[in-house]
């Protein structure tokens, strides 16, 4: 088992994780209360990698973190070196690859706020950004839990826009859906049925500790309601 793909890969999912938190979290409050009568574009915009094959998007990225294309100028200017192939790299499109996981949980989950609640804290005087720190969040943990983990697989399992944008390179793009392909190439299917099982495993316990917990947040604000 090729220990350095597997930790590459975590990597790689934490930080995209901790990106689409931060990047998700506005984008999906804007969509969710937004009454912009155009905003169906922009969610149509974030949801495109649920349908556009990886190798489409991959490719795509490829040219703009090229050489001749505008991330890929960007980058060189600022850091001295090219963005294609490099773990940044890889970060970049797997970040635009995972969005629709971390907004779409997100913004369910503002939606199901009632909005009487968010009225009251502003007839209160809150503003928004401590209403939606208040009365939206706290209401809204089984969507963000559900957005973290779904971005955090999904990154880990990634491979055509791995592949596309930062190749085959040991130690530095060579992520373990890389690695499972490299040893099935290879023949080693021994080697390949070990890796595979073991993200086979961490998917099924990511998602069943996701479902536990909402299931748990769900309880928990049941019961002060039941009780009445």
């Amino acid at each position: 088992m090729n220990i350095e793909a597997l930790l590459l890969s975590l990597r790689l999912a934490l930080c995209v994780a901790a990106i689409l938190f931060v990047l998700g979290m506005p984008l999906a409050y804007w969509l969710a209360f937004s009454r912009w009568r155009w905003k169906f574009l922009l969610e149509a915009v974030v949801a495109l990698p649920l349908v556009l094959p990886p190798t489409v998007l991959g490719f795509y990225m490829l040219l703009a973190m090229g050489p001749r294309g505008p991330l890929g100028k960007c980058w060189q200017a600022a850091f001295g070196h090219g963005l294609a192939f490099t773990f940044a790299g890889l970060v970049i499109a797997s970040v635009l690859y995972s969005l629709p996981f971390a907004v779409q949980p997100l913004i369910a989950s503002f939606e199901t706020v009632d909005r009487k609640l968010v009225d009251a804290s502003a007839v209160l005087g809150a503003g928004s950004l401590r209403t939606f720190l208040r009365v939206i969040l706290p209401l809204s943990v089984p969507g963000v839990i559900t957005a973290l983990v779904l971005s955090f697989a999904h990154t880990l399992g990634e491979f055509g826009v791995v592949l596309m944008v930062g190749g085959n390179l040991a130690g530095v793009t060579r992520t373990v859906s890389i690695d499972i392909y490299d040893r099935a190439q290879s023949l080693d299917f021994a080697a390949a049925g070990r890796t595979a099982f073991l993200l086979l495993v961490i998917s099924f316990a990511v998602l069943s500790a996701v479902y536990g917990m909402n299931r748990r947040a769900a309880r928990r604000a049941w019961l002060p309601w039941a009780a009445k």
